[in-house]
């Protein structure tokens, strides 16, 4: 299925039930007074975190939802039926805005969490509720209020632990097909990912995280150019981010020093926060290079950047060092807890 990350739906919930003007009618009793129940309660619609889904593109072929409307008052003071509430299922790391106003109305970020974004009408009034003593005989009611009715937009951030991101063909796609079950499409030109992709690496019987793979950025994002910037929101949810650079482009022109800065300029333009998250430096296709000089063009890519975090060296195409990857990325992981503030 099409990944969709942004939808824009309408939702209404149910008006409320009419109150009934009714009068007690029996042999022997000709003056019974008024028995109009109240109507139902309109039902309310709510949205409900699903583990079970991953993408809004369900929301492309239905884009409107009502809530059960609430059935009338019946004579001999009978309540009518509240209508059903409606609940439609949103993948976990949705965000509610609405679509009129902006504003944020909840974020669902657990599974099962419900969110209430259109109230059901309140039930009408019947005459038995007007009765006193000096109106015996109430001939008026009061009909159900009108549901709410809301556009929302729909905007989903993937929930993840880690975090990969850099140039198109850095080897993203390679390192979470390596490390986890996740399938994604491998190929040697730009472009191959066009969405996230999701991907479990367990690392022991009782560990495990969830790595995203985010897809490639290039020059100019920001502006525009390529796939733009719309998939950078994804990296704000993760507590951990991998900084994936090509240590032997196939251009000469393109150094790995301009690739990290190409990323770290396009981070900057979106969101300067993202540049504040912990980011480790992991250099890939190691194994191009050959073994007596490996060390030494990882430690001047390291030093022209002067970079202060940690620093990782592997092939994700062989597997070569992914395992001390990994086994780092679990410890820091159960060592900062849900943290994202700390650097690395």
């Amino acid at each position: 299925m099409k990944f969709v990350d942004e939808a824009t739906i309408k939702v209404k919930a149910g008006d409320g039930g009419n109150g009934c003007v009714s009068f007690r009618r029996e042999k022997y009793v000709p003056f019974g007074g008024p028995d109009g129940g109240d109507g139902g309660d309109g039902g309310s619609v709510y949205l409900v975190a699903s583990h079970d889904l991953n993408t809004l593109a369900d929301f492309r072929f239905q884009r409107f939802y009502e809530a059960q409307r609430g059935e009338n008052g019946r004579s001999r003071n009978m309540t009518g039926q509240s209508g059903a509430d409606l609940e439609v299922s949103v993948p976990v790391g949705t965000l509610c805005h609405d679509a009129e106003t902006d504003e944020l109305i909840g974020d669902l970020v657990e599974h099962g969490q419900r969110l209430l974004v259109a109230q059901g009408g309140f039930h009408g009034l019947g005459n038995a509720r007007y009765k006193s003593s000096v109106n015996r005989a109430p001939r008026q009611s009061k009909p159900g209020t009108p549901g709410e009715l809301r556009q929302l937009r729909l905007e989903l951030k993937v929930l993840a632990d880690v975090g990969l991101l850099g140039l198109p063909n850095a080897g993203k796609s390679t390192l979470i097909s390596q490390v986890s079950g996740a399938h994604p499409k491998v190929a040697d030109y730009p472009f191959t990912t066009l969405h996230p992709n999701l991907g479990v690496v367990r690392v022991g019987p009782l560990q495990s995280f969830v790595m995203a793979d985010i897809p490639g950025l290039i020059e100019g994002a920001a502006d525009g150019a390529g796939l733009g910037i719309q998939f950078l929101k994804h990296l704000s949810r993760n507590r951990l981010l991998l900084h994936l650079v090509d240590i032997d482009p196939p251009n000469p022109d393109d150094t790995p020093e301009r690739a990290v800065r190409i990323i770290e300029h396009e981070m900057q333009q979106y969101d300067p926060e993202l540049l504040e998250r912990p980011r480790w430096l992991v250099i890939n296709k190691v194994d191009l290079i050959p073994a007596e000089a490996r060390e030494a063009r990882c430690r001047a890519l390291v030093e022209a950047l002067e970079w202060t975090g940690p620093v990782f060296t592997l092939s994700a195409a062989t597997g070569e060092g992914t395992e001390a990857l990994i086994q780092h990325v679990m410890r820091y992981l159960e060592e900062h807890g849900t943290d994202t503030s700390t650097a690395g």
